[in-house]
């Protein structure tokens, strides 16, 4: 595998797509006042299979899939963003917000250690402590929001899915970025979960086409929606995956604390939520976090999956 154009390059990615990540919250906020979650998720995934059977079109991103090579994708589309979202969802309904931030900033961790034995790529000392770190401030965010909601089972079951699933898609993007392109891996990832929310939206809506459509015609809903599936469905998705065909597991998949601290700017600065020296003091512990991972790869240099016969040689 060849080494990307420039080794910034998924670095700038992946900031690009954990940004956009962490604004999808504020987003997805307004677009809940108006209509259920599987509604919303099933309006933003076909409106971002759309955007790529366009960009498909334009005959300068190749799509070679085949029933014998599509196996692989499914699994990929399954774990994120089906299987993922679906347990976030039931997960954060049924825990508080400081078990629910908790659990999801654990990813990076689960991710990393399980990219030891699947990927044979070993962390050193100093990435697992900045992501500990890292995760800390995600940690001391959560406090500062209070413990809102109660904890049941449903939760846990829910948050430990969507742990065991983001982190799946971690490895599994990882692991078949060489057989295929970011385009493709984006491409199953969206069809497929169209054709599950959309589903899933049908039956909570009864079957009736009339309340599932009538909340397009509306700017309001309209424009979160275009948001979350053009920027934080197409393009961010493209984008992770453009990351991890370069990035080891740890280096990508820190960067996911970078949307809890987008996350918390977004409400402070456009929906006037309140934002102390505490918030700023546990951002700066997320960024350092994030940084200290990156400065301590083991090959920062141009990254590539540790199994081809470049990396052997």
């Amino acid at each position: 595998m060849k080494n990307p154009p420039s080794k910034i390059l998924p670095l700038l990615a992946t900031i690009i797509c954990h940004t956009i990540w962490g604004f999808s919250f504020m987003f997805s906020r307004q677009a809940l006042n108006h209509v259920p979650v599987f509604t919303l998720l099933s309006h933003r995934f076909i409106l971002a299979f759309f955007f790529m059977n366009l960009l498909l079109l334009t005959g300068r991103f190749p799509l070679k899939l085949s029933l014998r090579r599509l196996g692989p994708l499914l699994l990929l589309g399954l774990m994120q963003p089906v299987v993922y979202f679906i347990g976030e969802q039931y997960g954060i309904l049924h825990s508080s917000t400081i078990f629910s931030g908790v659990m999801i900033a654990m990813i990076p961790i689960v991710a990393t250690l399980a990219a030891g034995p699947f990927l044979k790529e070993k962390p050193s000392g100093g990435q697992l402590l900045f992501s500990l770190i890292s995760v800390g401030g995600v940690i001391g965010i959560g406090l500062m929001t209070g413990s809102s909601g109660s904890l049941d089972y449903i939760g846990i079951i829910g948050l430990l899915v969507a742990v065991g699933s983001a982190s799946g898609y971690l490895l599994l993007s990882r692991s078949v970025s060489q057989s295929f392109s970011p385009f493709e891996r984006t491409y199953a990832m969206m069809g497929l979960a169209a054709l599950v929310f959309t589903v899933l939206a049908l039956i909570q809506n009864g079957g009736g086409f009339i309340d599932y459509l009538t909340p397009l015609g509306n700017p309001a809903y309209l424009g979160p929606v275009l948001y979350l599936a053009l920027l934080a469905s197409v393009v961010s998705f493209f984008l992770s995956g453009y990351a991890l065909t370069y990035l080891s597991v740890a280096r990508e998949s820190v960067f996911s604390n970078l949307t809890t601290a987008v996350s918390v700017f977004a409400g402070a600065v456009f929906l006037k939520e309140g934002f102390s020296w505490l918030s700023l003091l546990f951002t700066m512990l997320i960024l350092i976090g994030i940084w200290g991972v990156q400065k301590s790869a083991h090959n920062p240099e141009g990254e590539r999956i540790n199994n081809t016969k470049e990396d052997k040689s």
